[in-house]
């Protein structure tokens, strides 16, 4: 399953939109503003403000990571452009994404949902919304969500030149997505997970020429290891 925009769409019309927005041999778009950009996120303007003012920025507050963790899961097979446009609507649907609210959804709240055009109407990821709520609520005696999924962070940071040289899972995403699961997490697997560090910075994906490598302050530069390590 991918799950980022970074695998998901660059395949779509890549060597066309290469050649249009002056791609570079590093992998890159060079856009009409002059800054790099991978070339999913070099086309639909949706997608580039959500990479030069989001994706990869760190998010550890629990309303933010349990947003980002929901729209991962409704986001399976379809586009990342397609969530991104009904986020909005996404954000009324679920009380702005508070876990103490979903995880209070009762049966009335699903056929709300599931009668919501707005939205994504597919019962089992609604399901999984309302069952990872409570999960993030029982979590809080244990230190939160937020220092569950950072304390995951890998020692080093991948360095892709090209989009093929982006990973699509980790060591660390795979043990993160059977802890998640073993507390009650549903729609969490290893390239789910993956795509949710990706998005919230515990890992810096960024192609090494890209203006927004480094941007997160975790991950410096094009360094493969952590801010203040070493």
């Amino acid at each position: 399953m991918q799950t980022q925009p970074q695998t998901q769409i660059q395949t779509q019309n890549q060597t066309q939109n290469q050649t249009q927005n002056h791609a570079s041999a590093a992998g890159t778009v060079l856009c009409e503003d002059g800054l790099r950009r991978p070339p999913w996120a070099a086309r639909d303007p949706l997608l580039r403000e959500y990479y030069d003012t989001e994706w990869g920025v760190p998010v550890r507050d629990e309303a933010g990571l349990f947003e980002r963790l929901v729209l991962e899961g409704f986001q399976s097979g379809l586009s990342w452009v397609t969530i991104l446009r009904k986020r909005p609507a996404f954000r009324e649907a679920f009380a702005g994404f508070s876990p103490d609210a979903v995880a209070a959804f009762t049966e009335d709240d699903v056929a709300r949902l599931m009668s919501d055009e707005r939205i994504v109407r597919n019962r089992r990821k609604i399901d999984a919304a309302i069952a990872n709520a409570r999960a993030v609520v029982a979590l809080r005696s244990e230190g939160g969500l937020g220092e569950l999924i950072w304390s995951y962070r890998p020692e080093t940071t991948p360095q892709p030149r090209t989009a093929d040289e982006v990973p699509s899972r980790s060591p660390e995403s795979e043990a993160l997505a059977k802890e998640l699961k073993r507390r009650g997490f549903s729609f969490v697997g290893p390239v789910t997970v993956f795509a949710l560090m990706e998005a919230i910075g515990v890992v810096d994906t960024h192609l090494v020429d890209s203006h927004r490598r480094g941007s997160s302050g975790v991950w410096t530069g094009g360094a493969a290891t952590p801010e203040g390590a070493g």
